[in-house]
C-alpha cells in the first residue's frame, strides 16, 4: 500500500506536467516568426495572375479554414477537443493531407532506424564498459579512449564523417535516402533486401555514439561501486568474486537503466540530425520541413510525441527503481 501511494503521487505530478506541456506544446509553435497563411499566399502571388483582392480572399478563407481567425484561448480548446478524439489535425503546409497521415507514414522509418541502434548501442555499451572495470590495465585503456572519444562527438560529426568515408569515397553504401528511385514501401524481400543497404550508415553512425556514451557510464559506476565500503566488506566475509560482481553489476546498471529510458524517450528528438544528414524520410525530416513551413500542427503533433515518451518512461523508470532499488521501498515501507 505504501509503494502504490509512492506511484500515485508520482502520477500526480506527471499528470501535472504533461498538462502543462500540452499548453507549451500549443503556444511554442506560434511563437515562431511569420505566419503560414501568409507563407502560402505569398507563394500563390508569385505565380502572378492573381489579383489583391483574390489575394485577400485567399487569405481570410485559409485564416478561416485553419482557425487562425479565432481567439487564441478557443483555438487551444479546439486543439484539445481534437486530442481527446486522436485527430491531430490538418497540415497547413500540406494541405488537405491529415497530420495523423503524416506522422503514420514518418514514424515507422524513425523507429526501425533508433530503436535497434539504442538496444545494441546500450548493451554492447554497457558489455564493453564492464569489462573494461574489472579488467583494468591494457584493455581498459583500449576501450576507454575510443569510447570517451565517440561519446563526445556530436552525432552530425560522425553521420557526415561516415558518410563521406564509406558513401562517398569508398562507395560501399548509398549516401542518402531510405530506397532506391523507382521502388514503393512494401513487404517483400526485394524491397527489404534494397532499404537493408540505406539502412546501415545511419544506423552505425547512432551505434558508435551511443556505445561510446553506455561504455564510458558503465565503466565509472563499476569502478565506484567496486571501490565501495559493501564490496570492501564483503570481501572481508569470504564472498566470493562471483557473488560480488553480480551486486556490483546490479548497483551500476541503475543509472544505465535511466539512461537507456531517457535515450528511447528521446529516440524522436535525437533522430532530426540523423535523418537529415542521411535524407531519410523519419520524424526528423518532417518535423525539420514543418518548422521551415510553420506548420503548427505537424509542428505540435511530433512535440506530443516526444512530450509524452520522455514523460511515459521516465514513470516507468519510477516503477522500475522501485522494484529494482531496495532503499526505495524500505523509505516507503517506513511513510507514515
Amino acid at each position: 500500500m505504501n509503494f502504490a501511494r509512492y506511484l500515485g503521487r508520482k502520477a500526480l505530478w506527471y499528470l501535472a506536467a504533461l498538462i502543462i506541456a500540452l499548453l507549451l506544446n500549443f503556444i511554442l509553435p506560434r511563437l515562431i516568426p511569420g505566419n503560414p497563411v501568409d507563407a502560402i499566399v505569398s507563394q500563390l502571388s508569385r505565380g502572378g495572375g492573381t489579383g489583391g483582392d483574390q489575394l485577400k480572399a485567399i487569405h481570410e478563407n485559409y485564416m478561416r479554414e485553419f482557425g487562425l481567425d479565432k481567439p487564441l484561448w478557443e483555438q487551444f480548446l479546439v486543439y484539445l477537443g481534437q486530442l481527446a478524439q486522436g485527430d491531430l489535425g490538418t497540415s497547413f503546409a500540406q494541405f488537405p493531407a491529415s497530420v495523423n497521415t503524416l506522422v503514420a507514414a514518418a514514424l515507422p522509418w524513425s523507429i526501425a532506424i533508433q530503436l535497434p541502434a539504442i538496444l545494441v548501442g546500450w548493451v554492447l555499451g554497457n558489455i564493453l564498459g564492464a569489462i573494461a572495470a574489472f579488467k583494468g590495465g591494457w584493455f581498459d585503456r583500449g576501450a576507454f579512449l575510443p569510447s570517451l572519444f565517440l561519446s563526445s562527438m556530436p552525432p552530425y560529426c560522425l553521420a557526415i564523417l561516415l558518410l563521406y568515408i564509406v558513401g562517398v569515397k569508398l562507395q560501399i553504401l548509398p549516401i542518402g535516402g531510405a530506397y532506391s528511385f523507382g521502388l514503393s514501401p512494401e513487404l517483400s524481400l526485394e524491397f527489404f533486401g534494397d532499404a537493408i543497404t540505406y539502412f546501415w550508415l545511419p544506423f552505425w553512425s547512432i551505434v558508435l555514439i551511443f556505445l561510446g556514451g553506455q561504455a564510458v557510464g558503465m565503466r565509472s559506476m563499476a569502478i565506484y561501486e567496486n571501490g565501495s565500503d559493501y564490496v570492501n566488506y564483503g570481501r572481508g566475509l569470504g564472498l566470493r568474486d562471483s557473488k560480488i560482481v553480480r551486486y556490483i553489476f546490479r548497483n551500476a546498471m541503475l543509472p544505465q537503466i535511466t539512461g537507456l529510458a531517457l535515450s528511447i524517450s528521446g529516440m524522436i528528438a535525437g533522430a532530426l540530425i540523423t535523418e537529415l544528414v542521411f535524407s531519410y524520410p523519419g520524424i526528423g525530416t518532417l518535423l525539420f520541413n514543418a518548422i521551415s513551413q510553420v506548420d503548427y500542427p505537424v509542428i505540435q503533433a511530433i512535440t506530443l510525441f516526444i512530450t509524452l515518451a520522455v514523460l511515459g518512461a521516465n514513470f516507468l523508470m519510477e516503477i522500475l527503481y522501485g522494484i529494482i532499488d531496495p532503499r526505495i521501498r524500505a523509505s516507503q515501507s517506513g511513510d507514515r
